[in-house]
């Protein structure tokens, strides 16, 4: 019937011209005796098509049917797509194992290692007041809490360790989040939704672009770390565009970038905010516990009032070497939280020995805050170690714990790029036990930064392993980039 329809169409359409001329008068004829006008022959013509295209079949089905042999034969042939694309050799990953704590020291195939992998800033893992904190409450709670925040999964450690954040960062109230990374990619579609503006660093890493696609709002990128780019973007947005006026604006940073080390100007980004109307939201999981007179973060780093930053989040998983994530900000940005974070309200609430933890980590950090310079010395340390790599250059900030080697002279491909770089972190365990990582990035990872190494600086790392990382370095550095220098 849908493919006859064109044709009667079509048909009418040139039988209603042919009427037109057979209603002339010259076109009336006399059959025995009767008069009949041109009109009543086209429209007879015009019924006997109908009948015809309506009484077609819109499908004939083959004459001869196909014998089980050529069933058979098509079936083998068949092949069906697959599931998931193939994976190409160099997307292969193959990971060192680690065989005890991810200290500054840890053990790799049987070997101790100098670990510079893990984002343990403060040198809390095997901490003997979080271990004692993890197995009071295991002792108390048990392992999980078997259900969601709003479905009995909140537990009262739940609640200290919230307060106990707020209360450490100055803000109204907490919340907490169940696995680190969820935090932010669950908290930016919470507030930003279809037809909201957010204006994003073009660096962020793989958890926040995540949280910007999931959000469904506009996003435009500005080009990394640069105000000038950032200011630029802000003016075209807003600048004779009265629409702009009455939707929701975001800025998007991290504070120290994981895929960079640089660290965000926060004071100049407040500036802006407030001169264009936009609310900023702010990823901390680099910064909290490690930047600021007491480690409370960027705010404190530049003396921002930390009321000008409408939303904060973290992950628990470096800084205080536990798991998780908050928010933190005012009660109406929290209280939303609970009723419209999709990582909170959907997710089994956060293990209570963890939460334990995370409180313990924090009073340690506020009772010895000789940490924070201890790290600072150590960050220090190894940037005047590696300032002369040959073939690598850094490009973290002075007081970033990601210290990000990339290479001075790039060989046009990332992947290129990215096996140099593995080669060398391949060598510098096997041959000299030192821990580092290329910073891999997954084919869902957008971020257009050159790919580099990161070193990772705790406080628990002695000056000999700082010195043998920059030893092994520069001497692996050398050889494998001999022809790149």
């Amino acid at each position: 019937m849908d493919m006859a329809l064109p044709i009667v169409n079509a048909t009418t359409a040139a039988l209603a011209r042919v009427s037109a001329a057979f209603n002339a008068p010259l076109a009336r004829a006399v059959v025995f005796g009767v008069h009949i006008d041109g009109h009543l022959v086209v429209e007879g013509l015009l019924i006997a098509v109908i009948v015809f295209q309506l009484s077609r079949k819109s499908y004939k089905p083959p004459k001869k049917p196909l014998s089980e042999k050529e069933v058979d034969e098509l079936c083998d042939e068949w092949e069906p797509e697959p599931l998931c694309p193939p994976v190409k050799e160099r997307s292969h990953i193959d990971p060192a194992i680690l065989e005890s704590a991810a200290g500054p020291h840890t053990t790799i195939e049987g070997k101790e290692v100098v670990n510079f992998a893990s984002a343990n800033y403060l040198g809390l893992i095997g901490n003997e007041k979080l271990i004692d904190s993890c197995v009071g409450s295991l002792e108390k709670y048990g392992v999980g809490s078997c259900g969601p925040r709003g479905f009995y999964g909140t537990i009262d450690v739940h609640l200290d360790c919230e307060a106990k954040i707020a209360n450490f960062l100055g803000t109204p109230d907490s919340i907490l989040y169940s696995y680190g990374i969820s935090t932010i990619f669950s908290v930016i579609p919470a507030f930003c939704k279809k037809g909201d503006i957010i204006v994003a660093d073009e660096g962020v890493h793989w958890a926040v672009q995540n949280g910007l696609y999931l959000s469904r709002s506009t996003v435009v990128y500005f080009k990394h770390n640069d105000m000038a780019s950032l200011a630029s973007t802000l003016e075209k947005l807003t600048r004779g565009n009265k629409r702009t006026e009455k939707i929701r604006r975001y800025i998007v940073v991290e504070s120290i970038y994981q895929n960079s080390g640089q660290i965000a100007p926060l004071d100049e980004i407040v500036k802006l905010k407030e001169k264009y109307l936009f609310r900023v939201i702010l990823e901390e999981s680099h910064s909290f516990g490690v930047l600021g007179k007491s480690g409370r973060g960027l705010a404190e780093h530049y003396g921002v009032p930390i009321d000008k930053i409408d939303i904060i989040t973290a992950g628990m998983g470096n800084a205080l070497a536990t798991d998780g994530g908050f928010c933190t900000g005012s009660a109406r940005v929290v209280d939303h939280q609970r009723l419209s974070s999709a990582g909170y309200v959907f997710s089994a609430s956060l293990p209570p020995y963890l939460a334990s933890a995370a409180v313990s980590a924090v009073n340690y950090l506020e009772e010895n805050p000789s940490v924070l310079a201890n790290l600072r010395s150590n960050v220090a340390l190894l940037h005047t170690g590696l300032s002369d790599t040959p073939g690598l250059e850094i490009s973290s900030h002075v007081l970033s714990p990601i210290v990000f080697l990339k290479l001075k002279k790039s060989t046009g491909s990332l992947a290129t790029d990215l096996d140099l770089l593995e080669t060398i972190a391949e060598q510098v365990l096997k041959e000299d036990s030192v821990f580092i990582v290329a910073s891999k990035r997954s084919t869902l990872d957008r971020c257009k930064l050159p790919v580099g190494i990161r070193l990772f600086v705790s406080a628990g790392h002695t000056e000999s392993d700082i010195s043998k990382a920059c030893s092994s370095l520069k001497r692996i550095s050398a050889s494998v980039l001999s022809d790149h220098v």
